[in-house]
């Protein structure tokens, strides 16, 4: 089975980091890598580049970042790669930030501090949903 390629997406450079690192190690079974980290970006605008490039399967997207926020960004990468799974990883944990998330087409809501196997556990649920399009 082909690895799940993620795109990490936050302005903040340490946890763009911690996120590929833990990712990396808890995405792996054996000689199996079951996330690939094939990027990161900094800010929305970025996230859209690196999106159209990449093509992966799974975005991780913090939703306040400058230049270009989040939201404004899943729903432009969600217009140009429907097929792409944007997993909202936020600090805001108020149903305002998740009906908003949804409305701008994001497929999940993760707060920060998530148990790791919990995240990966998202992450590896889109397999089963069919969606690789990046195999």
């Amino acid at each position: 089975m082909a690895a799940i390629r993620a795109l990490i997406v936050d302005d903040a450079a340490w946890v763009r980091q911690d996120l590929r690192t833990v990712l990396t190690l808890a995405g792996e079974t054996g000689k199996e890598k079951r996330i690939e980290i094939v990027g990161e970006a900094a800010d929305g605008m970025e996230a859209i580049r690196q999106a159209d490039v990449l093509q992966p399967d799974v975005i991780l997207m913090d939703l306040e970042m400058p230049v270009l926020d989040g939201y404004k960004a899943a729903q432009q990468i969600k217009a140009h790669i429907p097929a792409c799974r944007v997993i909202a990883l936020t600090v805001h944990d108020y149903e305002a930030a998740r009906r908003k998330a949804f409305e701008a087409r994001m497929d999940d809501f993760i707060v920060k501090g998530t148990d790791v196997c919990a995240l990966v556990q998202v992450i590896s649920g889109i397999k089963k949903e069919g969606v690789n399009h990046g195999s």
